[in-house]
């Protein structure tokens, strides 16, 4: 098994694409996360998945600006990464390091043994989610399927 192989493009499912979620907070959206992240997997724990997302938060806000957030945890007896990807129909509260409101979230669940994996999965997401008008295109998407096909492709 390459630990090299682990991209975006194969981390993320259709099924974790969402668009236009109504959240009415931070917690609220990451309540979502964990739920959705459970209803595709339900050997995991969707009270644990949010109290590692929240506990993660506590440490220092994910909201990386521009409305973006990358919220990240890992997970005691997961063995693979986790991606989920939403769009908020409202922007909501993250105590973004710009203090702007997030509207665009990808959150990434990994294994309690993954760091450089961890680490080079956040960098992709963080080099991707800087570029202006890619973000501008996922935030166009009015369903999931476009927005799971934005992310997904190659190129940008």
């Amino acid at each position: 098994m390459s630990d090299t192989s682990l991209t975006i493009d194969n981390i993320l499912a259709p099924e974790l694409t969402l668009c236009r979620v109504a959240a009415s907070s931070k917690k609220r959206a990451l309540e979502f996360i964990a739920e959705q992240i459970n209803h595709q997997d339900n050997t995991l724990s969707e009270t644990q998945l949010f109290n590692n997302l929240i506990s993660r938060e506590r440490l220092g806000s994910t909201g990386i600006g521009q409305g973006i957030a990358i919220p990240h945890c890992r997970l005691e007896g997961l063995d693979h990464v986790v991606g989920v990807l939403m769009t908020l129909e409202e922007s909501v509260e993250f105590d973004a390091i710009d203090n702007q409101p997030v509207d665009l979230i990808f959150a990434l669940i990994v294994p309690k043994e993954a760091t450089s994996e961890h680490l080079e999965l956040l960098s992709q997401l963080a080099e991707k989610f800087n570029e202006r008008s890619f973000c501008d295109r996922l935030r166009q998407c009015e369903d999931a399927s476009t927005l799971y096909q934005r992310m997904t492709a190659s190129g940008g």
